[in-house]
């Protein structure tokens, strides 16, 4: 008889609640788990596939080193010498700007981030890169100016609203909501409520909608410029909202006076009736939107997150119980990096700031390696991600990582980044190991799991922490640690907080190392750096958490940190560790004036930039490329990188180049014959599918494919159809609005 153990997806960010089943050491089945108070029972077919995550045939258990154009395997300890001696030698000659860290980006286990982010800072580089930075450096510092935090993403607060607005997301596949299949659904059928998809295309969420506006692809921005402009002409503005909570109003207003709304609707493609229909709902019910890639990475990205900031702030949404909230959170999702501070570097060729909650944008890292400058790049260590498959333009990346001095990675597997590297160093999966994540993405309640070990690691797998521990120690990065603490660390945790804060108290200068003293303390103890990472984060809450905590009924006091904790281990379904005050939805705005800033003056001369005459001229398709590529499709048969064997999609189309009818028939093509796509940035050839879904005129392509496992490439690798160079001023590819064509390779007989 096996046993049924309580965990988590670790595949996308809504990590829901499963049960697997332990026979022999070994996960046989997965099943949803009902206890976990998030998810409740619900989990999609990517978390019930898991085993194909935990299990890949590719799996390395051993240090390696290149040798030539093989690998070899080495001694931990002489890997981690050889990579310390090479990191300390070009830091030397080069400074602190040649280092980067690429890391931080997991689905499954955030603790990995701190330990990467504090060995990065205690070299002395900021330079850090992250998915999130490919996917929300826009969005993310647009937050940064108008609610105060680049990690203050405003939540959709969806039980409390009679309206979700789902623009440029469909979450009927790509989830990005707890449980949102569900949610969408409720909202479809509920005659008291409405749910509005503003898409081009027929998406599975725009099908159930109430309301779908097929826009345009890539005139997001000028219909949101529009819409503002219809409601502020009919006087629908929520002016009392605007007078209390808004500042910089006066600033911006005039910026939709007298525009032309008719013509921009025409541009937009969209019915004129419907579009006042939607403005009249946005004025007088409760509303809450949801974006999602579509606007992030659709043309104009960082004006199509401004401006829809801009819309809800019109009509009162933000920090109002059924609108958009900033929610509770045990830790930020990476930290706040305003470039206005003369501290906080830009990339050194490409002028760009970290905006993505401090995390700079992928797709210049191939010209930061490129640059022939005296302070280009010229080490990675990557941590938790796969660039090579998941960041746009593979093919500048692998010229870019080709001329690297030195490139390091952590990994399970031999992943396409593993595999032009000087070291590949392997790691623990999240089910052999102690992790959580911090996705803030339920209001009130603030959630938390602690996800354990289930079974042993293979070989001489280590958590990624602990890799970038012994790496840290070996650089003298970690303060000489007294027997005495070593001692209080096999004894009772607050015996050993006390003795900490005593060592802390003797040696301040210990203090920003403090995530290194415990893992070679309390995480030597516990076989876990992250388990004793997140010890020390409870204890050392900032006082935010602590009052939500206090309101989910954890009581104030010294060792609140470690009742957490405690409890934290006692329920491994997971709790609500805190509870936001909801009778001050607005407190989580944290700009200078405490209101929503809307006036960002960087983006004005862009806004006044998007009238009617100028978008239909920029909005014709080049010469060659008559087709727009929506590159990354998502779907429940794509989950980025993370399941690698193909047999998980076996007997379904699960990686195909879709059209719509109308184009098929133009281009006298037949639904399974193979298709040639091709971009500014290259071809690549797959199976075509005609799909009802599609918009003419539209392509895709999902992302997560064009792995190579057991030898063999699986599927399209859609980011060869991708530039490094096509992308925002802030830095985020435009992988929505990519211009293409299809071509025949052959006709079925």
């Amino acid at each position: 008889m096996g046993e049924w153990v309580k965990t988590g997806c670790v595949l996308c960010a809504q990590n829901c609640g499963l049960e697997v089943l332990l026979e022999n050491g070994r996960i046989v089945k997965v099943r949803p788990d009902k206890a976990n108070p998030r998810s409740r029972g619900y989990a999609c077919r990517k978390g019930l596939n898991v085993l194909y995550h935990q299990y890949p045939a590719d799996r390395i258990t051993r240090p390696l080193k290149r040798v030539g154009d093989g690998f070899e395997p080495i001694s931990w300890d002489r890997a981690i010498e050889e990579i310390a001696e090479r990191l300390q030698g070009l830091l030397g000659q080069h400074g602190p700007r040649c280092l980067a860290y690429l890391g931080g980006s997991s689905q499954g286990g955030h603790m990995e981030a701190g330990f990467g982010l504090g060995l990065l800072r205690a070299l002395g580089s900021q330079y850090y890169y992250s998915s999130a930075g490919q996917e929300f450096s826009g969005a993310w510092w647009v937050n940064g100016r108008m609610l105060g935090k680049q990690y203050n993403v405003a939540i959709p607060d969806e039980h409390a609203a009679e309206m979700l607005v789902a623009w440029g997301w469909n979450g009927m596949q790509s989830h990005q909501m707890p449980r949102a299949p569900l949610v969408l659904k409720a909202f479809s059928k509920d005659p008291r409520r409405t749910l509005v998809a503003i898409d081009p295309r027929r998406s599975e969420t725009a099908a159930i909608a109430d309301l779908h506006l097929a826009v345009r692809p890539g005139t997001d921005a000028l219909l949101t410029r529009a819409m503002i402009a219809l409601i502020l002409q009919e006087g629908w503005q929520n002016q009392a909202y605007l007078d209390r909570h808004v500042d910089g109003w006066d600033r911006i207003r005039p910026w939709f006076e007298n525009f032309d709304i008719q013509s921009a609707l025409q541009v937009c493609q969209v019915d004129a009736g419907q579009v006042r229909d939607l403005c009249r709902l946005m004025t007088t019910r409760r509303w809450c939107l949801h974006t999602d890639l579509g606007i992030y990475m659709g043309r104009h990205s960082t004006l199509n997150s401004y401006l829809t900031n801009i819309l809800a702030a019109v009509c009162g949404v933000f920090g109002m119980r059924g609108g958009n909230i900033v929610p509770g959170m045990v830790m930020p999702m990476g930290f706040h990096a305003d470039e206005r501070n003369e501290k906080v570097w830009r990339t050194a060729a490409t002028g760009l700031p970290p905006a993505a909650a401090g995390a700079f944008p992928p797709a210049v890292l191939p010209e930061e390696i490129e640059s022939g400058r005296p302070d280009r790049l010229r080490a990675v260590i990557v941590s938790a991600c796969n660039p090579l498959r998941s960041w746009p333009d593979t093919r500048a990346f692998e010229a870019a990582f080709a001329k690297l001095d030195l490139l390091v990675v952590n990994d399970i597997v031999m992943s396409e980044t593993a595999r032009p590297a000087h070291y590949v160093l392997p790691c623990r999966t999240f089910y052999e190991s102690w992790d959580v994540t911090f996705f803030p993405w339920t209001y009130p309640e603030v959630f938390l799991q602690l996800r354990r070990p289930l079974v042993d690691p293979p070989g001489e797998c280590l958590e990624a922490s602990q890799i970038l521990v012994r790496l840290a120690d070996r650089l003298g990065l970690i303060p000489e640690i007294p027997e005495s603490l070593n001692a209080a660390a096999r004894q009772e945790r607050l015996t050993f907080g006390a003795k900490l804060m005593e060592y802390g108290t003797q040696v301040p200068e210990t203090l920003p190392r403090m995530p290194f003293v415990l893992a070679r303390t309390l995480g030597k103890e516990w076989d876990s750096a992250a388990k004793a990472g997140l010890w020390g984060l409870l204890m050392t809450a900032p006082k935010a958490f602590r009052k939500n905590a206090a309101r989910a009924g954890f009581e104030p006091g010294i060792d609140q940190g470690d009742r957490i904790f405690q409890a934290l281990l006692d329920t491994p379904e997971g709790i609500w560790v805190g509870r936001a005050d909801d009778k001050n939805p607005m407190e989580g705005i944290k700009t200078p004036s405490g209101k929503v800033e809307v006036f960002i003056p960087e983006l004005e001369k862009g806004v006044f930039d998007l009238t009617p005459e100028k978008e239909a001229r920029d909005l014709a398709m080049p010469a060659g490329f008559p087709l727009i590529l929506n590159a990354g499709r998502h779907m429940k048969t794509n989950i980025n990188t993370m399941m690698r064997n193909p047999q998980w999609n076996e007997g379904k189309r699960a990686c195909t180049v879709a059209v719509s009818p109308a184009d098929a028939a133009d281009l006298n093509l037949t639904d399974g014959q193979d298709v040639k796509v091709t971009t500014a940035a290259g071809s690549t050839i797959g199976q075509l599918e005609i799909s009802e879904q599609v918009r003419p005129g539209m392509v895709l392509v999902p992302h997560g494919f064009g792995l190579i496992y057991e030898g063999a490439v699986y599927g399209i690798n859609v980011n060869r159809l991708t530039q490094s160079s096509h992308r925002d001023p802030i830095g985020t590819p435009l992988h929505r609005f990519v211009p293409c064509r299809v071509e025949p390779v052959s006709v079925p007989s």
